[in-house]
């Protein structure tokens, strides 16, 4: 019982790591900058301060204010799911690696929902002469989303890769 407890615990430290991270982040990025200012850190990446009141790429973001209690809702929801799914997979090392990312991601966006009506936004990729925009703003939070729900997309199609092998065996 105690190593399945200390199991537990380490990935909830794991996602309040990487939610503190985030938020103290977006806290020197707003002391620092003006409001969609933009600094040039190098050729494909700059620096700069959005405020997305929407989700993912600014979904929803000029629906015009319901949807800041929408996705606080939806990100709680999810929240609690996560940390559910966390402690019946704490065991499982990548599982649990991988919900603690998405999980630390969740609590440092909804944060800022809650609390300031919009997620502070400061990475910004771009192909420098391709004339192409550049990629929407982004934060740490959604680094941490994309990174575990590709890890858990990735331990699903290798789980299910053995699956489907083990069950061609099978048959005669």
């Amino acid at each position: 019982m105690r190593e399945s407890r200390a199991g537990w615990t380490r990935w909830l430290v794991l996602a309040l790591a990487i939610t503190v991270l985030d938020l103290a982040v977006k806290a020197w990025v707003t002391r620092t900058f003006e409001l969609y200012e933009s600094v040039r850190v190098t050729p494909f990446f700059n620096l700069v301060l959005v405020h997305n009141t929407g989700a993912a790429f600014s979904f929803l973001a000029e629906a015009g204010g319901w949807q800041r209690w929408f996705f606080v809702g939806v990100s709680t929801i999810i929240s609690v799911v996560l940390v559910v799914l966390l402690k019946r997979n704490a065991q499982q090392r990548f599982v649990a690696f991988a919900l603690a990312l998405v999980l630390g991601g969740a609590l440092g966006n909804l944060w800022d929902r809650a609390t300031l009506g919009y997620v502070v936004d400061f990475v910004q990729l771009h192909i420098p002469g391709s004339g192409l925009p550049p990629w929407p703003a982004f934060n740490i939070a959604d680094s941490a989303i994309c990174i575990g729900v590709a890890l858990l997309l990735w331990d699903g199609l290798r789980s299910g890769a053995g699956d489907a092998a083990a069950a061609r065996q099978e048959k005669p």
